[in-house]
């Protein structure tokens, strides 16, 4: 079986800390591959979205929402169109997540539910080996670890 898995190095904004109006992580647009490993939702209804279901370490399942805000394609005046994961805020305030830290996302090929983490310093301290992990940098901050 094979685990694919993603990691976003957070921002302040991802934490909530800028006091900023937006609500969870960016999705990339322009990641084929990370779009393809999230449910797939559909454009042509206005703000689609899927609830992902999330195990933590500690073995705590919760329900991400994974949407698409998207209304800049279906009203005049819309002027959202980005893809993002919700429901984060409290798990990762109990994750102690710092502005620098990871947040893994992971699922099995063929499992129903994700894993999630919080991986101090985005995963750089994680000491590749030899045969180890090769990290491809993504936009917007995430990565795929292979």
């Amino acid at each position: 079986m094979t685990k694919r898995t993603f990691i976003k190095v957070l921002s302040a904004n991802d934490l909530g800390t800028t006091g900023g109006h937006q609500a969870g992580i960016v999705v990339p647009k322009g990641d084929g591959e990370l779009l393809a490993f999230l449910p797939a939702l559909d454009a042509g209804s206005m703000n689609p979205s899927e609830w992902i279901e999330c195990v933590t370490p500690d073995g705590q399942v919760l329900r991400l929402r994974y949407v698409y805000y998207n209304n800049r394609l279906h009203r005049p005046d819309g002027t959202r169109n980005e893809y993002r994961l919700t429901h984060l805020t409290k798990f990762l305030r109990e994750s102690g997540a710092k502005v620098g830290d990871g947040f893994e996302l992971s699922r099995d090929d063929g499992a129903q539910r994700y894993r999630i983490r919080v991986v101090e310093d985005g995963g750089r301290q994680i000491p590749p080996d030899e045969d180890g992990p090769v990290r491809i940098k993504l936009r917007a901050g995430w990565r795929r670890v292979h």
